[in-house]
């Protein structure tokens, strides 16, 4: 069965960067504009790994890890953080709320799939 990753991404082209890499390697997407957005859709259903922004309006990513770590069904589920942001204040903020990694754009796919891989083992 096929592992399910949440992209929370308010850049389209970014979302659908990601989204390529990911279906290239056999991962179901579900994307996501903002963290409020996201919020909507983890609707229940099984969620593998997110993948957020930190940088969003409506919600910034720290913000939407953090609501959701809430959610006993997703407390659990790792979350890469894939940004423009790395100054340790933001990397530490981010790590508080539940983050277990940190990419920094512009990042090469291959690094991200990589990075994915071993949260997923």
């Amino acid at each position: 069965m096929s592992k399910t990753i949440l992209i929370v991404d308010d850049s389209a082209s970014m979302r659908q960067v990601v989204s390529m890499a990911l279906k290239g390697n056999a991962y179901e997407v579900i994307e996501a504009c903002d963290g409020k957005d996201a919020l909507a859709k983890l609707s229940g259903q099984k969620i593998h790994l997110v993948i957020s922004d930190v940088n969003m309006p409506n919600m910034d990513g720290i913000t939407f890890v953090r609501e959701m770590k809430k959610i006993a069904a997703y407390k659990f589920v790792p979350v890469v953080m894939l940004t423009t942001e790395g100054s340790d204040e933001k990397k530490k903020a981010g790590q508080d709320a539940g983050a277990k990694a940190w990419v920094v754009k512009p990042f090469q796919p291959q690094q991200m799939l990589a990075v994915v891989e071993k949260l997923l083992m």
